[in-house]
C-alpha cells in the first residue's frame, strides 16, 4: 500500500475566509475582469458565482448559522483560490509534474480516513469556503503540491521549503497577475492578495524567512 509522506508542504490547500464580499466592478486595464492571469480572464462574475455557491451550501447544513457567521466574507478568498490554482499549475507544469485519477482518489480516500468520514469532510472544507464538489480539486491539488516538493528535492526543511516557495513566486511572475484593485493588489513575491494568504502558503514562506533574513 503506497503511502505519501504527509508534511507541511502537502497540507490542504483549501481557503479561509479573508475579505467582504464585494460587488461587481471592472478596472480601467481590464473591465469586468476580477483578474488576469497568465493572459485569461477571471471575471468578476465568476468570482461571486463562485462565492453564492459556497453560501447555498452552508445555507443547506445544519450547522448553517455557525458556517456562514465563520465565513463571512468570501470574494477574495475565492479569487485567491482561483489565482493560486493557476500558480501552482504553472510551476507544476514547469517542473513537468502531472497528477492521475488514481492519485487523486486515493488523496481524496486519505483526507476522508483523516477527518473521520465523507460527512465530516464536507463539513471542514465547507467552514473553509470550499463545497463538497470542489474536493476533488483540494485533492488533485495536495498531490500537486506533494509531487512538485519531491521534484525540487524540497524537504520539510526551511532549505527545502525555499525552494517549493521560489517555484511558486517564479511561476507567478511568469503569470504577469493583474488583478483589480477593488479586490486588492497581489505580490508575487508573497504570494497574497491585499493582506491574505493561504495558510499552506503562510506556512512555507513564514519558515523560509530566516534563510533570507541575511540577504
Amino acid at each position: 500500500m503506497h503511502r505519501r509522506r504527509r508534511t507541511a508542504l502537502t497540507v490542504s490547500v483549501a481557503l479561509l475566509v479573508a475579505a467582504p464580499l464585494l460587488a461587481a466592478c471592472g478596472n480601467e486595464a481590464h473591465p469586468g475582469a476580477a483578474a488576469v492571469v497568465g493572459g485569461e480572464r477571471i471575471e468578476v462574475s465568476t468570482v461571486q458565482a463562485e462565492a453564492e455557491d459556497v453560501r447555498t451550501a452552508q445555507e443547506r447544513s445544519p450547522q448553517a448559522a455557525q458556517l456562514i457567521k465563520g465565513s463571512g466574507q468570501l470574494s477574495r478568498a475565492k479569487l485567491y483560490d482561483m489565482i493560486v490554482a493557476e500558480v501552482v499549475q504553472r510551476a507544476a507544469d514547469d517542473a513537468s509534474v502531472t497528477v492521475s485519477r488514481k492519485e487523486i482518489q486515493d488523496e481524496r480516500a486519505a483526507l476522508v480516513q483523516q477527518s473521520g468520514g465523507e460527512e465530516q469532510l464536507a463539513a471542514m472544507y465547507l467552514e473553509q469556503g470550499v463545497t463538497p464538489d470542489q474536493l476533488n480539486d483540494i485533492a488533485r491539488r495536495n498531490v500537486m503540491v506533494s509531487k512538485l516538493a519531491a521534484s525540487l528535492g524540497a524537504t520539510n526543511t526551511p532549505e527545502g521549503q525555499q525552494k517549493l516557495n521560489d517555484a511558486f513566486i517564479a511561476a507567478a511572475k511568469s503569470l504577469k497577475i493583474d488583478v483589480n484593485p477593488r479586490f486588492g493588489t497581489w505580490d508575487d513575491r508573497k504570494l497574497v492578495l491585499g493582506d491574505y494568504k493561504a495558510p499552506w502558503i503562510a506556512q512555507v514562506t513564514e519558515e523560509q524567512q530566516p534563510v533570507e533574513s541575511g540577504a
